[in-house]
């Protein structure tokens, strides 16, 4: 008795490695290199076109890391406590006059440092008595400053050509005086459903019909990747209407993207169309789900059909 298939992904003929899938599509698809410069609020989640450096150290000058008193460290005794005269005052956005010998000043948390100020004594660890304070013996030079630049040198490059910009690159970006970025612009998607089994959720669902859910889920997806998607709806199973919808949309995107119709089956339409109007490049591949994913070149665009089963559309 001959032996039944069980394997509702299995077809004859080899199945491409995944290695090579990849590597046909980076021979056979040009990266998007049109650029545009747009405010920080727009740039998260965008690809940044041009190594950007700092114009400014950060921080931009010394300042204080805690709340305390600034003083000399020349001034401070050898062994033992010292006793020095508080000056005045200084908090965060003040500047201040030059610390003069043997004199301290009360610094706030993020207060630039006073010209010959070099340690800061933090006040917990000190006393007053009325004008002075009384400062331990041991505290390193230096101790509780930050320098100007410790963070970020001028002229450091801060955001890398090709990063896509996260919220923490956008507030680094402000931090050193930016309000615009120059980036990629977003990769145009057309997409959308084939099947003549399926209709948009909200409208009449015949029995044999399911609603289209895989245009749901590769719009999040392909949205949370930075493109710009344009929803084409649902494409019935007619060859002539497939291939015209497939070649008018490669005409002013970078991607059609389809899902369904790329399988073995008699009313599988979407290679076929591909093949009308463009290349198709490869179509089975060596995964499970998403065997029958398909990968053309229309025109200048490219095209990739996916498998019409939810699941196997997400993996691929």
């Amino acid at each position: 008795m001959a032996q039944l298939t069980d394997d509702c992904f299995a077809f004859s003929g080899p199945l491409m490695p995944l290695a090579d899938m990849e590597k046909l599509i980076v021979e056979r698809v040009q990266p998007v290199s049109e650029t545009e410069t747009v405010s920080l609020n727009e740039a998260r989640g965008r690809v940044i076109a041009e190594d950007t450096a700092s114009h400014i150290n950060l921080p931009p000058f010394d300042n204080s890391a805690v709340d305390g008193y600034a003083v000399r460290h020349r001034d401070l005794a050898a062994s033992g406590e010292t006793k020095l005269k508080v000056a005045g005052r200084l908090t965060a956005g003040k500047s201040s006059e030059p610390l003069e010998p043997h004199q301290a000043v009360r610094i706030f948390t993020g207060a630039p440092m006073p010209a010959g100020a070099d340690t800061v004594f933090m006040q917990e660890d000190v006393q007053t008595d009325g004008g002075t304070v009384i400062l331990p013996s041991g505290l390193k030079l230096g101790s509780n400053r930050r320098l100007a630049g410790e963070d970020v040198k001028k002229g450091a490059v801060v955001l890398p050509a090709g990063r896509r910009l996260a919220a923490q690159d956008i507030a680094l970006a402000a931090g050193i005086g930016l309000t615009t970025l120059k980036v990629r612009r977003r990769v145009r998607v057309a997409l959308f459903s084939t099947g003549d089994e399926i209709v948009e959720p909200g409208s009449a669902r015949p029995d044999a019909a399911t609603y289209d859910a895989n245009r749901y889920l590769l719009i999040g997806m392909l949205e949370r990747l930075g493109a710009a998607v344009t929803d084409l709806g649902i494409i019935r199973d007619e060859p002539a209407s497939l291939a015209k919808a497939i070649g008018d949309a490669a005409k002013n995107h970078d991607l059609v993207l389809t899902s369904g119709g790329v399988s073995t089956g008699e009313a599988d339409y979407v290679r076929d169309a591909v093949e009308k109007v463009g290349k198709l490049v490869f179509w089975r591949v060596a995964i499970k789900p998403g065997r029958p994913v398909a990968m053309g070149v229309i025109g200048g665009a490219a095209f990739m059909g996916l498998p019409g089963n939810p699941v196997a559309a997400f993996v691929r």
